[in-house]
Formats: structure tokens, C-alpha cells, sequence
């Protein structure tokens, strides 16, 4: 495992936004484990943050794209810190953009913060998690409705690695179903693999009881394969 993936699994623990117990996700599934980029507070943070994203975008997509679009409200942030990571750490100029929930009337009319879209865009989504694929369901149409452009792909910070609607894993439906490519930060195997009674800060973090109700999890909703 690359040594940022493991830096960013300590990462997320650090500031509260990995949690293990009992949690409910959007798609309504009971988990015991839940990713909550809410939790990420601090300029220092968000500048890690972002540090992490443009790894994972460099990775995957490099930078031959126009637009960095991160839902509301989560994705705002996201897309904020990580094009200012790819500018400062790369070189390389993206435009961010987000929407708002309800269409702005007067001043800075439409739907859109930031930069606007056009024909021809390349765009690169950026999200928290994607369990079932219900976010992504929402964010297309909004991106489709502003012009011809090219979605290139989603970043997410953490691959949950669970099926979507049907038998695959929710990323994998995305791609098969939009003809876009999906990428992580890291994948819940990996933090897994990573934590499992593995002493970090003097605590064993996943020890056998909580791997137990992962694997038990993963029977229920993992990928069929």
C-alpha cells in the first residue's frame, strides 16, 4: 500500500471523521463504520485534505480538466481545498464549482457558486463516500442541464466497496451506468488492512470484535463476486 494511503487511513482517524459502531448510512443501511467528511474543521485539516485528493485525481485522471464540481453541502468544501492543493502543489489551474440547494433569484443569479460551466467542459466530480450512488443520481442532471459537457469522473475519499443497486459495487455501477471512471483516496479494504489489530497511538482500532461485524457487514452488502 502506497505510504499517503496510509497516512490519510491515520489521517481520518485523527480528526474523527473514520468512526467504527453502529451507524445508519443515506441508503438506510445499518454499518459499523461511517465516514463523515463533516469533521474535517480546521484550515489544517482542509489543506491535508486537499493534499490527499489531488494525489488521488493525479492518479486517475491527471489534470487535463477544466472543472473541479463538488456537490452541496459537503462537496463544497472538498472541491475548495483540492483545487487550491492542484494549484499549489502541482501547477495547475482548475476552476472550482458547486450548486445550491434552492436557485438564487437576485445578485449572483442561478444554481452555481463559483465558476459557471459551458459546452465542452471536462469536469471532474469530487464527493465524500458513495454508498448506493443516490448523490451522484442528483448531481448529473444539474451538470447535464448546464450545457454538453464531458464528465470525465468521481473522486471519493473512501471506496466503501459494498454494492450499489444491484450485485456491484456502488463505484462500479456508477461507471458502467454513466461511461465515467471512479477513483478513492483509499478503499475500506485498505483501511482495514491497515488498522486491524495494528496499535496506533497505543489503541488497537479494529480488533477482533469490530473486524467480526465488518466481515458480517460485507456477507450482507459486499460485492458479489
Amino acid at each position: 500500500m502506497e505510504q499517503y494511503k496510509k497516512e490519510f487511513i491515520e489521517f481520518m482517524v485523527d480528526c474523527g471523521v473514520l468512526k467504527f459502531g453502529d451507524f445508519v448510512t443515506k441508503s438506510g443501511r445499518k454499518t459499523p463504520f461511517f465516514v463523515n467528511t463533516g469533521f474535517y474543521r480546521t484550515g489544517k485539516q482542509l489543506r491535508k485534505l486537499g493534499e490527499y485528493y489531488a494525489k488521488a485525481i493525479e492518479t486517475k485522471f491527471g489534470f487535463d480538466f477544466d472543472i473541479l464540481f463538488g456537490p452541496a453541502y459537503k462537496g463544497i468544501p472538498l472541491g475548495v481545498a483540492t483545487s487550491m492543493a492542484i494549484s499549489e502543489f502541482y501547477d495547475k489551474e482548475v476552476k472550482y464549482c458547486s450548486n445550491r440547494k434552492e436557485v438564487k433569484d437576485h445578485g449572483d443569479t442561478g444554481i452555481l457558486l463559483g465558476s459557471p460551466i459551458a459546452d465542452h467542459d471536462k469536469i471532474v466530480i469530487i464527493e465524500d463516500v458513495t454508498t448506493a450512488g443516490t448523490s451522484i443520481n442528483e448531481t448529473l442532471p444539474i451538470l447535464k442541464a448546464q450545457g454538453d459537457v464531458d464528465v470525465l469522473g468521481l473522486v471519493v475519499s473512501v471506496d466503501r466497496m459494498e454494492r450499489g443497486q444491484g450485485t456491484k459495487s456502488a463505484l462500479t455501477e456508477i461507471e458502467e451506468k454513466y461511461g465515467f471512471m471512479t477513483t478513492a483516496i483509499v478503499t475500506m479494504e485498505e483501511v482495514v488492512e491497515h488498522l486491524y489489530n495494528k496499535p496506533y497511538n497505543g489503541n488497537i482500532i479494529i480488533d477482533d470484535t469490530l473486524k467480526a461485524a465488518i466481515d458480517a457487514y460485507y456477507k450482507e452488502y459486499g460485492v458479489i463476486k
